[in-house]
């Protein structure tokens, strides 16, 4: 037993994050004698449909085949794929046959996340917006979620321990249990001792909704810390919350005629995409939380496409290693890895091992990761209206 319901890293590294089957079928290639080498592809929907996800999750699928006799090409983390393989391995089989399960996880959950993630990006592309959501998964779990949405091209997240993991500093500034702990009616007190005790590099955003009026907080936190203010943030309740856009453009209104338009105006509270792209025009930033953190995993599988350089597929998949490219029109299109690719398209399948040497660090970069999002996101059209 361990003191949480954690998976540790040598767990997966050795391969124990796995499911049964792989046990028994290690078993039974080795007492046959038989480990043939195969190509493998990680693949969603086989033929393009026009729905686009953005791929994440390659930097932990990455260090748990390095060192491994296999060869892998893959699409770089940040990319929008729809159909055809995100990866495709080569090697023999026993080589990578018990990694299938861990390996498809760091895939599928990263995917969703950063698809969800892309959702909201889009919705508000001139707007500060960072990830809320780590509370609404497993503790084990928020570095990926933070990673992912980073990927994706959020600007933060307020996730600490996630934050030293990723090598990137949370943001955040105060809940609401810090004006209750000093009680109705006392939210000076709250807003100022934050200002006093807080590091300075921290931007002072007061959070406006704790007990009374969202405008009457607003006015009252300018009142308390003046110039030192540098924005407010909305995060009343959807029981309590009424016309949002309203309050936001009466707060902005109320801070504009008594010049403090240079105060920024947040908001956040089980926001989605539809909610930023109905409010963008009227404020700066948007917390998202359950919308990025809580998505549905991309349902990959991996699945063996040639045996000792054999066609070979279960029934309903095809065979034969594959390529995917991006088309001159923007669209997605699949291939036969060994036929000349469309006129005009581009690859997106890189290598990323060769006999067990990673050789592609780039592809999982996390700043080239979200611009490769956003330039993907333009060239399809993703999530225009």
């Amino acid at each position: 037993m361990t003191e949480f319901d954690i998976v540790d890293a040598a767990a997966i590294r050795e391969g124990r994050a796995t499911d049964a089957y792989f046990e028994r079928t290690e078993a039974a290639l080795e007492h046959a004698g038989r480990n043939p080498r195969v190509v493998a592809e990680v693949t969603a929907d086989q033929f393009p449909d026009g729905d686009f996800e953005l791929f994440a999750g390659l930097k932990d699928a990455v260090a748990l085949l390095e060192g491994r006799a296999v060869d892998v090409d893959a699409i770089p983390e940040g990319r929008l794929f729809d159909g055809g393989p995100v990866m495709r391995i080569e090697g023999p089989y026993l080589a990578f046959a018990r990694l299938e399960t861990a390996l498809l996880g760091f895939l599928s959950h990263a995917s969703g996340i950063a698809t969800a993630g892309l959702d909201c990006r889009v919705a508000a592309p001139g707007s500060q917006v960072l990830s809320f959501g780590a509370r609404h998964v497993h503790p084990s779990m928020a570095a990926a979620v933070e990673r992912s949405a980073l990927a994706a091209g959020l600007d933060g997240f307020s996730h600490v321990a996630a934050g030293d993991v990723i090598g990137r500093e949370a943001s955040g500034t105060m809940p609401h249990a810090l004006s209750i702990c000093f009680g109705r009616g006392e939210q000076e007190a709250a807003w100022r001792a934050f200002d006093e005790a807080v590091d300075e590099s921290v931007p002072r955003v007061a959070l406006c909704d704790t007990y009374s009026d969202e405008v009457d907080e607003v006015l009252r936190a300018v009142a308390t810390l003046g110039d030192r203010l540098d924005g407010v943030r909305l995060d009343t309740t959807g029981s309590r919350r009424g016309d949002f856009r309203h309050i936001a453009r009466e707060v902005g209104w109320e801070l504009d005629v008594r010049g403090h338009d240079d105060v920024d105006v947040y908001v956040s509270g089980g926001l989605g995409p539809d909610d930023l792209r109905e409010l963008r025009d009227v404020v700066d930033g948007f917390g998202v939380g359950g919308y990025v953190s809580n998505a549905d995993p991309v349902d990959f599988a991996l699945d063996i496409v040639e045996v000792d350089g054999e066609l070979a597929a279960k029934r309903g998949k095809l065979s034969g290693a594959k390529d995917v490219y991006r088309t001159a029109d923007g669209a997605h299109a699949v291939g036969l890895a060994d036929r000349p690719a469309p006129e005009g398209a581009e690859s997106l399948m890189e290598p990323v091992i060769r006999d067990g040497e990673v050789v592609a660090d780039d592809a999982f970069d996390l700043d080239a990761a979200a611009e490769r999002a956003l330039a993907d996101a333009a060239a399809v059209g993703y999530g225009t209206e």
